[in-house]
């Protein structure tokens, strides 16, 4: 079914809060004007809410025409920035030096506002919505900090779903990955310590940049040589320190870190181990030491298949069945999601906003680029969506 009219009708008031949002942005659990905003327009609807729910996080909640069926679900976005400085040239540039909305947490909460509405005027279902407008997606802690303050025991939800705008998708198709649809995400930071001298004399030093460089290399082989290649994995390796900046002076230590992406966790604790036994294991060959630290993040976002194929399902109902795809490669980024999804069944789907006329197609004005800007023209489907999916989710009988 297309946009209905009282939706699209919402579309320029909606774009116009969007904009606010952006001008405004905040990072993890400093969200307090768009939380504020949230609650502001939830109290001009007459809607119930509560703020402060793990920080700055608010969940409203609207009941259906009809209670009977006892259901409730729960609706989630999220709500902060990023510490990137917004470049480009528009009227609703970022106001904050150095914080920008990157990633369209800005959408995200206006389409989950433009469903509350709605919902609020058209509660043409049979049951409970949870509206939950979380903050500090970014850090990997928001959606725990809610949890940790009871998101689930003071607002019970039988599933949990939620959504991300995706540039790298054309507007008008939906991605909904069966099964994994992010990654766990987590970083490590090794330190070697050897012996430092004179350049000059490297038989009377322990080089650390060799051992790192060695150390470094073989870190490559866990995914090519040791693990399943039908488990999708990263090591990689982003940042190394090391030495003064003279040229004749061997230093005594060097710090490298970096970032493992799996999506099993059983391979999530095999590729730490290894991380551990090989760093320490070249490192003693040469003489010298490491000191590893393993950092567990953010818990992959994986779908349960039932609430997937039900996502899919709805949709399919507002783009068209031809527009769904439910082979999409699913993303080795972070979505702090998982944690929602790890307390309740659920899923988490990837709407396209790429315009046709986008060079980049997604880019270089991809997430987290100082580009990036969220296409309001997604409002109206991401909206429709959100009401499609109560009203499948919470049918009235």
């Amino acid at each position: 079914m297309p946009v209905r009219n009282a939706i699209q009708d919402m579309h320029e008031e909606f774009t116009a809060y969007r904009r606010t949002l952006h001008q405004n942005p905040q990072t993890a659990f400093e969200e307090v004007f768009i939380s504020t905003f949230v609650g502001q327009k939830l109290s001009e609807w007459g809607i119930t809410f509560e703020s402060g729910l793990g920080g700055t996080g608010v969940v409203a909640t609207l009941k259906g025409r009809k209670t009977g069926s006892g259901k409730s679900i729960g609706l989630r976005a999220d709500m902060d920035a990023l510490d990137i400085p917004e470049e480009g040239v528009k009227d609703w540039i970022s106001k904050i030096p150095g914080k920008m909305h990157g990633c369209g947490h800005d959408g995200h909460t206006v389409m989950l506002l433009g469903a509350a509405k709605y919902l609020s005027e058209n509660p043409n279902f049979d049951g409970t919505v949870h509206l939950i407008f979380q903050p500090a997606e970014e850090t990997g802690k928001g959606a725990k900090a809610m949890m940790a303050d009871g998101l689930f025991e003071k607002y019970p939800c039988d599933a949990v779903y939620g959504l991300h705008n995706w540039p790298y998708t054309p507007l008008g198709q939906v991605e909904v990955n069966l099964r994994a649809a992010m990654a766990n995400v987590d970083n490590f930071d090794i330190t070697i310590t050897g012996c430092g001298g004179h350049a000059s004399k490297p038989h009377t030093t322990v080089d650390p940049i060799v051992v790192a460089a060695d150390i470094i290399s073989t870190l490559q082989t866990i995914v090519s040589r040791g693990t399943d290649p039908f488990e999708p994995a990263v090591v990689s390796v982003t940042n190394i320190k090391g030495g003064t900046g003279a040229y004749n002076v061997t230093p005594s230590s060097v710090h490298f870190s970096g970032t493992v992406r799996t999506y099993c966790d059983t391979l999530r604790g095999t590729i730490r181990q290894r991380i551990m036994e090989l760093a320490a294991g070249i490192a003693g060959g040469f003489g010298a030491s490491a000191a590893c630290r393993y950092h567990f993040g953010i818990d992959a976002t994986i779908n349960d298949p039932q609430q997937a194929a039900f996502c899919a399902s709805v949709a399919a109902a507002v783009v068209g069945d031809k527009n769904v795809n439910t082979e999409a490669q699913p993303s080795m980024g972070g979505e702090d999601f998982g944690a929602m999804l790890k307390g309740r069944p659920g899923a988490y789907i990837k709407m396209g906003q790429a315009a046709p006329n986008d060079p980049a197609h997604g880019s270089c004005n991809g997430l987290h680029s100082p580009l990036y800007d969220f296409n309001d023209d997604l409002i109206p489907l991401g909206v429709e969506y959100w009401v499609k999916l109560v009203e499948m989710a919470l049918p009235l009988k």
